[in-house]
């Protein structure tokens, strides 16, 4: 897991999964189709990635098409810095 996942995930665990078991928060884990994220948390997320990252994000990348894994949400974030997608 990169930097950007790590920075996400820990966030999630610590706003919206406290005292959950941390390997449970997989990549892939499914975030708002998966119920974890709502639309109020998915607003504060954005708002996180927004000042962590620097980015702005559409209104319409707000949704599970965009934001259901750290995946997804990691490579919003990279494509909006203009960052490469890792080799590995």
């Amino acid at each position: 897991m990169g930097p950007i996942q790590s920075t996400i995930k820990a966030y999630i665990l610590d706003e919206f999964l406290e005292g959950a078991n941390p390997s449970e928060l997989t990549a892939s884990t499914p975030l708002i189709s998966g119920g974890i994220l709502d639309s109020l948390a998915t607003i504060r997320l954005v708002a996180f990635l927004e000042e962590q990252f620097g980015i702005v994000v559409a209104p319409h990348e707000a949704g599970v098409d965009y934001m259901d894994s750290l995946d997804q949400i990691a490579a919003l974030v990279r494509s909006k810095q203009g960052s490469p997608e890792p080799t590995a």
